[in-house]
C-alpha cells in the first residue's frame, strides 16, 4: 500500500503552499487575541477611552472576530468556491497586511484599534474557510488529516504567541514598573510579522496543482452544496458538536485573563491560555495523523470529545476541588492543557470528516458552516461571561460541563466516513 500511495500526482510544491498558508494563519490568529491575555494592563493603557462596565470593553476586541465571522463566513466560502482558493486567500492576505499596520499606527487609540480589529476580523474567514478546500485540492486523501492538523496547529501557534509573548511585551505585572505600557511596540512587532505573511501568501499561493485531473475536483455549486449539507444527518450532528466544542474554545480563549483572575492569579501571565494551546499543538500533530494512519474518523472524534469532559469540569470546579488559590490555579493549568489536547485536535478531524461525509458539497462550505456555528456560540458565551464585570463567568463555566456531556453523547450517533472507510479497505 505504501508503494501505491507514493505514486500520486500531487507535487512537492504542496508543502510550500502549506507553509505559506500556515504563516498567514499564525498571523491572523495573533491579531485576534493581541489583547485577550492582557485585559487588565490594557484597561490601564486605554484608561478613559471606554467604560469597562459597558459592552464595548477590552474583551470586545476578541469578540469582534466572532461577530464579523457570522457576517462574512458564507460570503468568504462562496468566493473561495466560485473564484478559487488563490482569490480567497489573497483577499484575506491583503486585509491582514493593511489592517495589521493600521492597528500598529493607531495603537494608542482604542477607537483606532477597534476599527483595525474589524478589518482583520473580515480577513479571518477568507483564510480559515479555505483550509479543507486547499487540502482536498493539493493533498492526497491519506495526507489530508495531517495537512488539516498542521493548519490547525498554525492557528494554535498564533494563539499561543498572543497568550504567552504578549504579556512579556506589554508589562503585565502590576508590581513592576512599566505596567500597562508596551502596547505600541507589541502591535508593531505583530504588524511586521503579519505584513510579511501577507506578502508570502499573495505571491506564492497557486490555484491548483498540475497533473491532477479536474474531474477529481468537481463539486456542487456553492448553494446546491449548502443545501446538500443541511440535509445530511452526519453533518447536522457534526454542526452540533462544533456548536458546543468550538464555542467553548472560543469563549475560553477570549476570556483567559478573566478566568485567571477568577482562579486568584494576580498578574496576566497568560499560562492558562498558553497551556491550552500547547496541548492543542501536541494533539493536532498526533491525533489527525493517527486518524489518517488507521483510516478512521469517528473513534478519534469520540476520543477528543470524551477527553473534553474532565478538562472542562476541572476548569469549572477548580475552586471547589482545591483548598487554596494556588491549588485551584494548578488544577486550572492541568485542565487547560487536557482541554487543548483533545478539543483542539478535534477541529482538523472534524473539518476533514465533514468534507468527506458531505461530498460532493464544496469543502469551503462544509468548513465555513462549522466555523460559523462555533463563532455564534462563542460570541454568545463571551457576551454572557463578560457582562457586569464577569459576574456570570463562573455560571457559564459550570454550564460548559453539561454541554460537553451532551456533545459526547451526540458523537456516538455519527457514522464513519464512507470515503475514508473505502480508502482503508483498499489496503
Amino acid at each position: 500500500m505504501q508503494a501505491m500511495e507514493s505514486k500520486h500526482p500531487y507535487p512537492a510544491y504542496r508543502f510550500v503552499m502549506l507553509a505559506v498558508v500556515m504563516l498567514a494563519t499564525i498571523a491572523i490568529e495573533i491579531q485576534w487575541l493581541t489583547h485577550a491575555a492582557v485585559v487588565r494592563p490594557a484597561e490601564v493603557f486605554y484608561q478613559g477611552q471606554f467604560n469597562p462596565e459597558s459592552f464595548l470593553n477590552i474583551d470586545f476586541l476578541a469578540m469582534i472576530y466572532m461577530v464579523a465571522f457570522l457576517v462574512m463566513s458564507f460570503p468568504a466560502s462562496y468566493i473561495i468556491d466560485t473564484y478559487g482558493i488563490k482569490t480567497g486567500l489573497s483577499i484575506g492576505a491583503v486585509l491582514l497586511g493593511i489592517f495589521s499596520l493600521v492597528k500598529a499606527i493607531y495603537a494608542q487609540s482604542f477607537t483606532g484599534v477597534i476599527i483595525a480589529q474589524t478589518g482583520l476580523a473580515f480577513a479571518q474567514p477568507f483564510l480559515l474557510n479555505a483550509v479543507t478546500a486547499f487540502t482536498a485540492r493539493w493533498f492526497p486523501l491519506f495526507q489530508r488529516g495531517m495537512a488539516a492538523g498542521l493548519l490547525a496547529l498554525a492557528q494554535y501557534v498564533g494563539i499561543i504567541i498572543a497568550m504567552l509573548v504578549t504579556p512579556a511585551l506589554v508589562g503585565s505585572d502590576p508590581d513592576l514598573p512599566g505596567y500597562g505600557s508596551g502596547f505600541e511596540k507589541m502591535l508593531w512587532i505583530y504588524g511586521v510579522i503579519s505584513v510579511l505573511a501577507a506578502i508570502a501568501c499573495i505571491t506564492l499561493v497557486r490555484e491548483r496543482p498540475k497533473g491532477v485531473k479536474a474531474e477529481a475536483m468537481e463539486r456542487y455549486p456553492f448553494f446546491k452544496g449548502l443545501g446538500h449539507i443541511l440535509r445530511n444527518r452526519d453533518m447536522l450532528i457534526t454542526m452540533f458538536l462544533f456548536l458546543i466544542g468550538l464555542g467553548i474554545f472560543n469563549a475560553i480563549s477570549s476570556m483567559t485573563d478573566s478566568i485567571a483572575a477568577q482562579a486568584g492569579v494576580k498578574d496576566s501571565d497568560g499560562l492558562i491560555g498558553g497551556l491550552m494551546l500547547i496541548g492543542g499543538i501536541v494533539g493536532a500533530i498526533i491525533i489527525p495523523t493517527l486518524s489518517d494512519k488507521f483510516r478512521k474518523r469517528k473513534p478519534f472524534m469520540l476520543l477528543c470529545i470524551g477527553g473534553m469532559l474532565p478538562a472542562v469540569a476541572g476548569m469549572a470546579f477548580a475552586g471547589q476541588l482545591a483548598p487554596d488559590p494556588q491549588g485551584a490555579y494548578t488544577i486550572s493549568l492541568i485542565s487547560s492543557f487536557i482541554l487543548g489536547f483533545f478539543v483542539m485536535s478535534a477541529g482538523p478531524i472534524g473539518f476533514q470528516y465533514a468534507a468527506e461525509v458531505s461530498y460532493p458539497a464544496p469543502e469551503s462550505a462544509s468548513q465555513g458552516i462549522l466555523l460559523w456555528v462555533g463563532q455564534l456560540t462563542g460570541m454568545i458565551f463571551v457576551a454572557g461571561m463578560s457582562i457586569k464585570n464577569n459576574l456570570y463567568l463562573g455560571s457559564f463555566m459550570t454550564a460548559f460541563t453539561i454541554l460537553a456531556l451532551l456533545a459526547f453523547s451526540a458523537a456516538f450517533f455519527l457514522r464513519e466516513s464512507s470515503m475514508i472507510r473505502e480508502s482503508g479497505n483498499s489496503k
